[in-house]
Parts: C-alpha cells; structure tokens; sequence
C-alpha cells in the first residue's frame, strides 16, 4: 500500500475475494489458511528491523478479517483470529523484545489467573470448563500480550497507517459480500431490532463493531493520506459505504463508537494543526459532513425509514421502547451484584454465566466487560481497570506523538461496554494507543525497548 496504484488493486482484490466467497463459501477457507501461511513467510523472512512491522501487519489483517472469517465458516476455531493475534505477539516478545515501560501489562496478565483458579473450584458440569475460561479470557489476554510488545515502540505515522490499511482491507471484502447476501434491504427490513439479514446472517453486533472501525480507518485516510481526487473520492466512497452496512445492520453500538473514534481523531487532528492546515481540515470537514448525510439518508430511505425509528429508541408502529439497553442494563446490573457478592476474587472466568444459567435466566454472555471483570475478578478486577486506563492517559502526558490515540481508547472503551471482547479488535485497537509515533523512516527497533 505504498504507492496508489497498489492500494487501488488491493481494494479491486478484496472486492472480488467478497464477490468469490459469497460464490464459493469454502474459498473463505482458502483465503484463511494462505494468509496465515503468507504472514508467517513475511515475518520469519523480514530483516530483524522489520520483523516487528510484519507482526503487525499480520495482527491488523486478521483483527480486520475476525468477523467475516466467523460469518463465513473460513476459520477452523471461533476464536482463531485472537489466538492468532497472540500467536503473533508472542513471537514479537520472544524476538523484539519488550519495553520496560510495559511492566503494567506483566502485572495486568498475572492478575487474570486467579480467576480460572476460582473458576475451576466454581464452576459445574454444565459448563464445559476449558471453552468456558478460553471464551472470556482470550480478549483479555490478547489485549495484554498486544500491550506488552506495543507498549513504548516506535512507528512512524506512514508505517502506523499502512497497519491500518491491512485492518480495512479485509472489512472491504466483507462489506462486499454483505451488499452480495442481502441486496435489498427493504425485503428484509420489517422492524427495529437488530437485524441479522442485513448482518449477512452473523451476529449484528460484532458486524456492526468491525464496520465502524472500517468507517474510521478510510476516514483517517479520507483526510490524510489522500494526495489526489481520485483516491479522496475512492476512501470518501469507501466511508459512505462501510458506514451505510453499519447502520443497516441495526445494531447501534458500531455505528455510534465509529462515529466517536472519527469524533476524537478530527479534534486532535485539528488541533495539531497549523492556522493553514485548519483551513484545509476545515474545507475536507465540510465535504465529509454532506457525505455523512447523504450515507443516513441512502439508509433511511432503503429501510423505509425504520433506522430512523431505531435510534430514536421506537418500535416499528413508532412506540417508545422502554429500555433502551435492549436488556443489557441488567446484565450489567446483575453483574455488579455480583461483585458486591464476592468482592475479593470475584465468582471466577464465565461464573456469572453460570449464575445466570443457575437462576433459570438462560446462558447470557456478558455485553460490559467492565461489570464482568469486577464480578469475575473481583478487587484484582479493579486494579486491572486502573491499568488499562491510566497506563495510555499517562502515556499522553509524557508524548503527544500519537494523534489517534484517543480515537483508539475511544474504540475500546465504548466496544468493551456494548460488545465485551467477544472480537480481538479492541484490544488490538487498545495496544496501538502505546505506540510512540516518530519521524523519518525508523521502523520498530529493538533500540526502542530500551526506554
């Protein structure tokens, strides 16, 4: 994706490979197991300077690709893009090395053991004990592996967009295959709920999730790695699109956290500027608002008006509904009890699962991984959220370097309060808010561990 004209063929790709697998489902098979095989090459056969680039590179594709893989039947495992990502990371500390900044994360790790201790006294025969404590582990441990190779590594912003890049380039496949599975909208939309039609038959959730960080990734190129009309046209196309898949899926919190990272990358955009360069944003910002309306107005008018209805919290004959959370808020509720039930080492990895499943409530996964690292890990969950919040924030203080890493905190901290981390992408998202952001041509260098 360094010059133009490859990044226009690798669009052209990922269009076709959407068009192939909706043809073909078992290409998507194929298209997993030759970029796990070319990702390997690439990072085993990369210069040492470069290994580190690769990894991420590697990481990136397949936080992009986790959902169109699972809606697909293309990975073997419903989790093989996180184990993936650790995969990847994990090699990144064997051979690059870690900062000794990244010593929080170390701690962080740690304290996410006690809860499959407790989880092994706790939990019954009813749940499977292993997929139990992998399901709700493997975000969190992919966010702390992440952070620690991450944490106080050095990227120039060419390279950190290039990794971005790999991240939207898959979310192009998918979005072709979902115009491809549901190419009229109006058959499918009869009311307000999250629809799994227009979701090309996969969760809504997690597609909306991935969506909106594809909307945010060809905004961020829309307005800074556009050097002519027709590439600006084709990341502006490229946003309208993506954003319009979003909204259709009817689930909201995507589409609201894609808009809150776009949000926090515009302000710090502009106000890193120059005067000169805050007339350009402000010119670019103006053209990108009437793409924004045209993109709801093209959905509302394709769900006959229905989207309009959903995020004014009304049912489809236009009633208020009288919660909005759509039943998330007792979970969350539920889960504080939780805590407050067992607020030392909290009920164990997946316990209130099991809880709920006890009290006749169903098997319900957490949607709030707030809620659920204090009902599972108790106190030590608190601390745990201490780390992840001030480790990036006091990063800011210390170097200002990395304009998108509010829009990276943003991603994660609003997906984990709708989504958990059912996806590897927000703690992915999370990890590349620790980068330090430097100039020239310096890729991620073992010096750099050294800080």
């Amino acid at each position: 994706m360094k010059s133009n004209k490859l990044y226009i063929i690798l669009i052209l790709l990922q269009i076709v490979l959407g068009a192939v697998v909706y043809l073909a489902p078992v290409a998507s098979k194929l298209i997993f197991l030759s970029a796990v095989i070319y990702f390997l090459i690439k990072i085993f056969t990369a210069p040492s300077s470069k290994m580190g680039l690769h990894i991420l590179f590697a990481s990136a594709y397949f936080v992009g690709a986790e959902t169109f893989f699972r809606m697909t039947g293309g990975s073997f495992l419903y989790e093989s893009s996180k184990y993936l990502v650790i995969i990847f990371m994990f090699i990144g500390v064997v051979f690059r090395g870690i900062s000794t900044r990244a010593y929080p994360y170390f701690i962080y790790i740690i304290l996410l053991l006690p809860s499959i201790v407790v989880a092994a006294v706790v939990l019954d025969y009813d749940l499977n004990f292993r997929t139990s404590v992998t399901f709700v582990l493997s975000g969190p441990i992919c966010l702390g592996v992440s952070a620690l190779f991450l944490c106080n590594r050095n990227l120039t912003k060419e390279e950190l967009l290039e990794v971005m890049g790999y991240i939207g380039l898959p979310i192009v496949m998918m979005t072709t295959y979902l115009f491809l599975y549901t190419p009229s909208l109006q058959e499918v939309v009869t009311g307000t709920g999250s629809n799994f039609a227009s979701s090309g038959g996969f969760g809504p959730n997690q597609v909306s999730t991935i969506l909106g960080l594809g909307a945010f990734v060809f905004t961020v190129r829309f307005f800074i790695k556009s050097p002519n009309l027709w590439i600006k046209t084709l990341n502006g196309v490229l946003v309208g699109v993506v954003f319009f898949r979003a909204i259709v899926t009817f689930s909201r919190g995507g589409v609201l956290t894609g808009f809150i990272m776009i949000l926090a990358f515009l302000a710090i955009l502009y106000l890193s500027s120059s005067t000169r360069q805050r007339q350009s944003v402000a010119v670019t910002l103006i053209l990108f608002a009437f793409l924004g309306l045209v993109t709801w107005s093209v959905s509302s008018s394709q769900t006959s008006g229905m989207i309009d209805k959903r995020y004014a919290n009304q049912d489809a004959a236009g009633r208020t509904k009288e919660d909005a959370s759509t039943g998330r808020s007792d979970l969350f509720l539920g889960e504080l009890q939780g805590f407050v039930n067992n607020p030392f080492f909290g009920v164990g990895a997946n316990g209130m699962k099991q809880y709920r499943f006890q009290s006749y409530q169903g098997i319900m996964a957490s949607h709030n991984e707030i809620s659920r690292l204090l009902a599972e890990h108790g106190f030590l969950g608190i601390i745990m959220l201490i780390i992840l919040i001030f480790k990036p924030l006091m990063k800011w203080v210390q170097n200002r370097s990395n304009i998108f890493l509010f829009a990276f905190l943003c991603f994660w901290f609003a997906t984990i309060n709708h989504s958990a981390m059912r996806l590897a992408a927000p703690g992915f998202v999370y990890a590349l808010s620790l980068l330090n952001i430097v100039h020239g041509k310096r890729s991620l260098h073992r010096k750099s561990i050294t800080a």
